[in-house]
This record gives C-alpha cells, sequence and structure tokens, in this order.
C-alpha cells in the first residue's frame, strides 16, 4: 500500500480566541469527486471576519473541529474529479471558498490542499501576482457588488459611504472613478482626510470635527443623496440613513462601531423612525456569504471575472499583502488586528510568496 499524502493545516478546535483554538496539523490530502478539483494553494489572506467565526460571533459556525480561512486563495489545480470540463491540471486559479450552506464540509482556505466546486474557481494570469489573486473574491467584489448590482450606482451620481479608509471603501473609491461615480467619504480622524483625497474621493467628510448630516446636505444641494453603503453601524449609521434624500436606500455590509462586541443585542444601528417612514427610505443588509449562497454560480463567476478583468487592467489596485507560513499564525492574527498593519497578512505555501504585480 503506498503512504498516504499528507499536507499542514491550520485547524481550530472550538470557539475562543483564534490564538487559543488554532493547531497545525498533518492532515491527509483530500480527493476531488465530482465537479471538483484539488488544489494546491498558493497564498490565503486573514480576514478579520475570519476570527470572528473562530470567536463564535459571526453569521454562520462550522462544525469543529474545522481548518480555518472559509473566504479566498489563489492556487494551481493538482488533480481533478469527474465532471469538470473546461479547468486542467496545472492550471492557476483563484478559488471563491465562501460556502453556500456552513457544516462539515465546510473547505478552510489555511491549508496547503483543498477541494473546491468547479463553479468556485477562476482561471487567473500568470501576470497577476499570488498577493493580489488571493485576494480578488472578497473586498474587490464586495466593492463591485454594492456599487453595480445592489445599488445600481449611475454615472454622475452622489455615493455617500462610510469607513472610507477601509480596504472595500478605498476600492470603491477607485471603483467610482472608474465609473464616474462621485463619492462622499466619510471618515473618523482628521488626519484620513487628506489621504482619502489624494486617493480620489470627491468629497470627505470627518465625523470628529464634522456634522455628518448637515455636510451630507451642503455638499449635494437641494437634490440630496440617494444612495448609500455603510460597514460601521452604530451611531453613524443611523446618521447615513438621516442624511439621504427622501426614497433614499442604504446597504449595511458590515458593523465596525461594535467591532469587539459580544453581545447581540449590541449589534444596532438606532434608526429615526420618523425618517424611515414619512420620507420611505430603505436600510438593508448585504452579506458576501448569502450572495454567493443565493447567486447562481455562472453569475457569480461572472462578477468574479469582472473584478479579475479590473485589477489586471489596473482600475482596481489591490494592497501588496505580508506573507507568514502557516507555522507562524499566532503572529500573523495579532498583525491583522493591529492598526495600521499595513499589508494584509498572507499565508503561503512554498513557491507561493506573494509577489509584485508585474
Amino acid at each position: 500500500m503506498p503512504t498516504p499524502r499528507t499536507m499542514s493545516a491550520l485547524v481550530a478546535q472550538g470557539t475562543g480566541e483564534p490564538s487559543d483554538v488554532l493547531r497545525l496539523e498533518t492532515r491527509p490530502v483530500p480527493a476531488p469527486g465530482p465537479g471538483q478539483a484539488l488544489i494546491r494553494v498558493k497564498a490565503t489572506p486573514i480576514h478579520a471576519s475570519d476570527l470572528h467565526v473562530l470567536r463564535g460571533r459571526y453569521g454562520f459556525s462550522p462544525d469543529f473541529p474545522a481548518v480555518g480561512g472559509n473566504m479566498e486563495c489563489v492556487g494551481r489545480i493538482e488533480a481533478l474529479g469527474p465532471d469538470t470540463g473546461g479547468l486542467r491540471i496545472g492550471e492557476r486559479v483563484v478559488v471563491a471558498a465562501v460556502p453556500a450552506v456552513p457544516g462539515p464540509a465546510l473547505a478552510g482556505t489555511w491549508q496547503e490542499y483543498l477541494v473546491a466546486d468547479r463553479h468556485r474557481i477562476l482561471p487567473v494570469p500568470d501576470s497577476l501576482s499570488d498577493s493580489s489573486a488571493c485576494q480578488l473574491a472578497v473586498n474587490p467584489l464586495t466593492a463591485l457588488l454594492l456599487v453595480t448590482r445592489e445599488l445600481d450606482v449611475r454615472q454622475g451620481e452622489w455615493l455617500l459611504q462610510t469607513a472610507a479608509g477601509s480596504t472595500v471603501g478605498r476600492l470603491v473609491i477607485q471603483l467610482a472613478r472608474h465609473l464616474g461615480v462621485r463619492t462622499i467619504n466619510v471618515v473618523r480622524r482628521r488626519g484620513a482626510v487628506e489621504e482619502i483625497e489624494a486617493l480620489g474621493g470627491d468629497e470627505v467628510i470627518c465625523t470628529e470635527d464634522e456634522d455628518l448630516v448637515r455636510r451630507v446636505a451642503d455638499i449635494a444641494g437641494p437634490s440630496g443623496v440617494r444612495k448609500a453603503v455603510d460597514c460601521v453601524a452604530g451611531p453613524v449609521g443611523a446618521q447615513v440613513s438621516k442624511a439621504l434624500a427622501p426614497g433614499g436606500e442604504v446597504v449595511v455590509y458590515g458593523a465596525l462601531s461594535t467591532h469587539r462586541q459580544t453581545d447581540p443585542a449590541a449589534l444596532t444601528i438606532p434608526l429615526q423612525a420618523r425618517s424611515v417612514i414619512y420620507e420611505t427610505k430603505t436600510v438593508r443588509g448585504f452579506w458576501l456569504n448569502r450572495w454567493f449562497g443565493t447567486t447562481e454560480p455562472a453569475d457569480a463567476l461572472h462578477a468574479l471575472s469582472e473584478v479579475r478583468d479590473l485589477v489586471t487592467g489596473e482600475a482596481l489596485t489591490i494592497p501588496q499583502g505580508r506573507p507568514f507560513p502557516l507555522d507562524r499564525f499566532p503572529e500573523a492574527i495579532t498583525l491583522t488586528e493591529s492598526p495600521a498593519h499595513g499589508g494584509k497578512p498572507l499565508f503561503v505555501f512554498e513557491d507561493g510568496q506573494a509577489g509584485t504585480d508585474g
């Protein structure tokens, strides 16, 4: 009998602080089934949402023990199961590993090999670095979906967004410039204003010393702003809703104001009923996991291919990541949650070092 192939994987034993519950383990290399491919992972990012999953305060919880990292990676196809026409061994691909149905089949990305369904796999060119490729399927895709699908913001329209200095916020600014959309960008520190303006933000509001509602009215004039995206929630999210023109719509995709909260009752947006009712405003949520689970696979891959083309065409720029081997996971996790940590920490494998685009 041949010796089974093994691989390294970063496995969570249960919920808790990530550095406490994660263990580096040796596991068998999985085999692809029908409609699946075996991917040799080259690079995979660490997202804040990955850590929320491990702490038990995200939108789903896997069956433990579970491999960490449930979002995205880049690698090469090493083996194919039946019914995988269109894919080929050796092809460089991005895997959008966001699960449609959480549970024991959840294939985390923090491992050397993973099995992925063919409808979650998108070929990418070698000209795109591992660092950029492994970050295509979450933040840039979220920015694209918010602006073009969820709100359908048109050329010349205003788009109001919070946390403009976040990764998604910066990508929204870049995408808006590409599409001819005007942005009003909310930040909480005066020191961030100049940076957002340099990035291409049309207007910047600093909540440290400015009134958000009044400034939006001054900027947009009588016609007002009808479309907004918010990832802060709490009182800031409520102010965004209040600032919108009658019939306006805000899509909430995060809750940074409650980043360290563990009590679900604290995750609120204190809306003003009069504004919502009499001005018929809409506040609704967006969650990428649910979008993947409810969108036709062909449509999801089409959206992801749009992101790939925007990045390879340099309309969108993804900041360079910072590579770590799996065995340095405590350091990488600490860096993920450190203020102004620079490049996003990435787990890399062998020759999958995160290089520059070229």
